[in-house]
């Protein structure tokens, strides 16, 4: 693949796609069809798998919520309700848009963390896969796999947006001056003060991803 001069590595996950506002749906759902006490259960399977594995695995938490449950049919309903979700909905707004003015500039890429089925489903159901031409790259820790990006996606400057300034420090930290990092205050994440006070800030912060449709990136 010949070298692009910039390339646009865009997150999901309360980047593009309020992921907070996904979860409250299904915790929502959860209580609706189980009770409280049983949607408080599967979210802690949820966090413990999240500890051991390092990304959000929710097909994988409902897989141990089964197995404390082994005859209850509606898990049906909730596998039905993951997989159908209608995650279009939940694009922030200007995702797409800031997707198409960035590959107006450059290259887009979509690297995110993830399983590897729920995340390619939301990446494609959402309608950010189709976005950038089917260029997605779902890793476990997407921080540690910048050389397999660098293969994939060679280029001269790279920018990455992310609502985690942990893995913009990361990416900083492995590129130096070859990336500028652009932090998106969406989501949990990018409003907790330990994570605000962990990490230096990136080198651009916006309040919405669609701020990027609107001119607010100068390369």
């Amino acid at each position: 693949m010949a070298d692009s001069e910039t390339v646009f590595l865009f997150d999901v996950d309360n980047t593009l796609l309020d992921n907070d506002a996904v979860q409250e749906d299904l915790s929502a759902h959860l209580e609706l069809q189980f009770g409280r006490a049983s949607r408080d259960r599967y979210w802690a399977l949820f966090e413990q798998l999240r500890d051991h594995l390092g990304y959000a695995d929710y097909l994988g938490a409902l897989q141990l919520y089964r197995l404390e449950n082994l005859d209850d049919p509606q898990l049906l309903e909730v596998s039905r309700f993951l997989i159908d979700y209608p995650f279009t909905e939940r694009l922030y707004p200007g995702a797409l848009a800031a997707l198409e003015r960035c590959g107006r500039i450059g290259s887009t890429v979509i690297l995110s963390d993830g399983d590897v089925v729920f995340q390619p489903r939301k990446v494609w159901r959402s309608g950010i896969g189709d976005a950038v031409a089917g260029r997605v790259l779902i890793y476990l820790h997407k921080e540690r796999m910048l050389d397999a990006v660098e293969r994939r996606y060679p280029a001269g400057h790279y920018v990455m947006i992310d609502d985690k300034l942990r893995i913009l420090t990361a990416m900083k930290q492995a590129w130096g001056a070859r990336v500028t990092t652009i932090f998106p205050r969406q989501g949990h994440y990018a409003h907790d003060p330990r994570e605000l006070a962990a990490y230096p800030p990136a080198d651009l912060t916006i309040e919405r991803i669609g701020e990027l449709a609107e001119g607010a990136l100068e390369l």
